[in-house]
């Protein structure tokens, strides 16, 4: 996240953030320039995508990756890296997803702290979510938290498990997919 911008209202950030080649991210009133990832970083979203993509061919969810919107109320606007979502009312024009089932951060060490915090007690105003995941792509760490019914949320460390289990979506990926092309070739 970068520097904070003017205050904005939700509909001024809408008709704003349409004009902007960069992304940014809104809440209650303040607007966040998002900041470009590295090889690593990106390389974890589209093993992530390709992967839940294949997975979900055929069925009614759809996976897409960082350039698409979720709306929580009219309090924020995040760009999630990787997000599906099962709803079937939905036209092609559409920049904004209002109901993700399933939401994925790639952490960053400048951003590990805001996706493990405010960003996740935004997300989990969604009624729809049911698995927010955290993917460290230096440290290898796999972690799912899925809402409870009573507010509560249980945690999962998938890190030594070998594999990354999304109950929300039956998928589970060997963690080695996700980490696919991390490492380089010896120098």
């Amino acid at each position: 996240m970068g520097m904070p911008l003017p205050r904005m209202t939700f509909a001024e950030f809408m008709a704003w953030e349409s004009e902007q080649s960069e992304r940014h991210e809104f809440y209650q009133g303040e607007t966040f320039a998002m900041v470009g990832g590295t090889r690593g970083h990106n390389r974890v979203i589209a093993n992530l995508t390709r992967h839940l993509g294949n997975h979900l061919d055929n069925g009614p969810c759809q996976v897409f990756s960082e350039a698409m919107k979720v709306q929580i109320a009219n309090d924020a606007i995040l760009y999630p890296d990787v997000l599906v979502t099962c709803d079937k009312r939905f036209k092609a024009d559409e920049q904004v997803v209002t109901a993700p089932t399933l939401i994925i951060e790639v952490l960053s060490p400048s951003t590990q702290g805001y996706d493990r915090g405010k960003k996740f007690a935004i997300y989990r105003k969604l009624t729809s979510l049911r698995e927010y995941v955290l993917i460290d792509p230096e440290t290898r760490r796999a972690e799912v938290f899925r809402p409870q019914i009573d507010g509560s949320c249980l945690y999962l460390d998938m890190t030594d498990s070998g594999a990354l289990t999304l109950a929300s979506i039956e998928c589970e990926l060997p963690l080695e997919w996700v980490f696919k092309g991390m490492d380089s070739e010896a120098a």
